[in-house]
């Protein structure tokens, strides 16, 4: 006989369990450079109307966790301003999204990493006072219930839950590996930090658990974990390098396998997709996942919405150009706001208010809010930040080297300008 499935409400009401979600939102993004060279990575945008925090933000509040902190830290003024003016819950009923910048609470050092930053933040802890606590980034692209994780967690007994993902072993050593006790398979044995020879799952020889950066705990073990981490020497302070394997050591840690996550109007192709953004070539990676025809990434899953806010766009428009050019789109996102005036884009994402001219081709690249392709200009394999203006008959992403002559960063096979970055004359 078939059951329904529990919907998250009732899950935790017969739980019990107050929980505070933590989103850790300070991260840098070196390897995303230039496009967080004014910005800070959680605040990158994806798919042309998202942020990157939007992905875990969703996530949190559609599991029904409704009192939510973001941790800021670098360059923070344009995520803090997105958090404040999209993400407004009830007040009414004590729900909220806020952010909070690093304060300096108990010493004068900005936050040291990411378990110094909920060490200098207890204060939000004691405030409200719950039972579990749910630590995630924000700067992944994936849908998850983090319900059904906290369920586990509490019926496992384990202070600590790591949520991992399956990969193939061979790519052990790019990721921080979950070692399980065969006995166990809930149980973390060991925490093993990019690995060169590590032993498959018990289930699967050929696959690991990677780490996806999101745990649940009991309140007052990680409030009892990241006080005693901070006066610990040697410690990176780090929530996967240091705060986990203390737990595992203890024998208190236990993994939520991400396989077993039922997220609904999830599709058999993107059931289970997690995209880790770090890099130019993940990040553009993920967009292509995204126009595909038949996305491995699926932006249309009304049953689990991805929430943002684009401002006041008008729809998108496509319109003959000059010369009654016929305006083309295939296997293209194009958000509000755009318009392409007789021109051509192929497996493209296009942000609000973007601009393609007659007889301009845009292929295989990323436009940002606000991104200007003159007439009969080419762009191809490029990520172009906020307000980049292409002259008309420019080329990009066609010559490396002329692009490098020009002073663009050329990697991985992209060429990518930053906000606002000038076209030499």
């Amino acid at each position: 006989m078939s059951t329904v499935p529990e919907s998250p409400a009732v899950r935790r009401r017969r739980s019990r369990k107050k929980v505070l979600a933590i989103v850790l939102a300070g991260g840098e993004g070196k390897r995303l450079m230039p496009l967080t060279a004014d910005r800070a990575k959680p605040a990158v945008p994806f798919a042309g109307i998202y942020r990157l925090i939007d992905f875990a933000l969703s996530n949190v509040v559609n599991a029904g966790y409704l009192q939510v902190v973001v941790l800021t830290q670098y360059k923070s003024h344009s995520l803090d301003r997105h958090v404040t003016q999209t993400w407004r819950l009830s007040t009414m009923l004590g729900n909220y999204v806020a952010p909070v910048p690093a304060q300096q609470r108990v010493g004068k050092h900005w936050y040291l990493g990411s378990a110094d930053a909920i060490f200098q933040s207890l204060n939000l802890v004691r405030d409200e006072k719950p039972d579990i606590i749910v630590v995630v980034g924000a700067d992944h692209v994936y849908r998850m219930d983090f319900a059904q994780m906290v369920d586990q967690h509490v019926e496992s007994g384990a202070a600590c839950t790591v949520a991992a993902i399956r990969q193939p072993i061979g790519l052990a050593d790019q990721f921080g590996v979950i070692d399980v006790d065969p006995r166990d398979t809930g149980r973390i044995r060991e925490f093993l930090e990019k690995p060169k020879n590590p032993t498959g799952l018990p289930d699967s020889p050929h696959e690991v658990l990677a780490s996806m950066g999101n745990y649940v705990f009991d309140a007052d073990a990680l409030v009892s974990a990241v006080t005693d981490d901070a006066v610990m020497s040697g410690s990176a302070h780090d929530m996967g390098g240091d705060i986990v394997p203390a737990f595992v050591a203890q024998g208190r840690a236990g993994v939520y396998d991400f396989k077993d996550n039922e997220v609904p109007g999830a599709s058999d192709r993107d059931r289970g997709y997690w995209r880790d953004v770090g890099s130019l070539a993940s990040y553009y990676a993920a967009h292509m996942d995204v126009v595909a025809p038949l996305p491995v990434f699926n932006l249309y899953n009304f049953q689990w919405p991805i929430y943002t806010s684009y401002g006041p766009q008008p729809p998108a428009k496509l319109v003959r150009g000059e010369g009654q050019r016929i305006p083309v789109a295939e296997d293209t996102v194009l958000s509000p706001g755009v318009v392409v005036t007789g021109g051509r884009v192929y497996r493209s994402v296009l942000s609000p208010a973007a601009r393609v001219e007659t007889d301009a081709e845009v292929a295989d690249s990323i436009l940002m809010h606000g991104v200007r392709i003159g007439a009969g200009a080419v762009v191809r394999r490029a990520i172009l930040d906020k307000n980049v203006v292409v002259p008309a008959n420019a080329r990009i992403g066609v010559d490396p080297e002329e692009d490098l002559a020009r002073g663009f960063l050329v990697q991985d096979g992209l060429t990518v300008l930053g906000k606002e970055q000038p076209f030499p004359e």
